[in-house]
């Protein structure tokens, strides 16, 4: 699966966002390492800091799939009619669950960036 596909997959996923507050619709496509596509939308809420991120959505859906061995190969984000990366707390998350070389794919200028985890989250929060 390429970066474009793994957009259109986030895409598709942004459609079913709950986003009646910010009118914005973010959507999610991963690849786990095992090979598997997984999903989310972000799904806000009138407290605002009960709010998900699609990225934490479709990551959370891989870990309740595959349990605690699951990782990420390569992960995409798009915000329909909007362009922005993941935010801080999904970058940590993505940190958690992916190697420092792991290609982010999301949107600015109309084309696709790919960042590596590294480069998204140069410093990760670590126990």
């Amino acid at each position: 699966m390429n970066e474009t596909m793994l957009m259109d997959a986030a895409a598709e996923a942004a459609l079913q966002a709950w986003s009646p507050y910010s009118k914005v619709k973010v959507g999610c496509a991963l690849r786990s390492e095992a090979g598997h596509l997984y999903t989310g939308c972000n799904v806000e809420n009138a407290s605002y800091g009960l709010t998900i991120c699609a990225e934490r959505n479709a990551i959370f859906a891989g870990v309740n799939a595959e349990g605690p061995s699951f990782r990420i190969a390569e992960l995409a984000a798009i915000a329909l009619e909007h362009e922005f990366p993941p935010c801080g707390a999904c970058r940590q998350v993505i940190a958690e669950f992916a190697g420092p070389e792991v290609p982010v794919h999301f949107l600015q200028t109309k084309k696709i960036v790919t960042l590596r985890v590294a480069e998204l989250l140069p410093v990760t929060f670590r126990f």
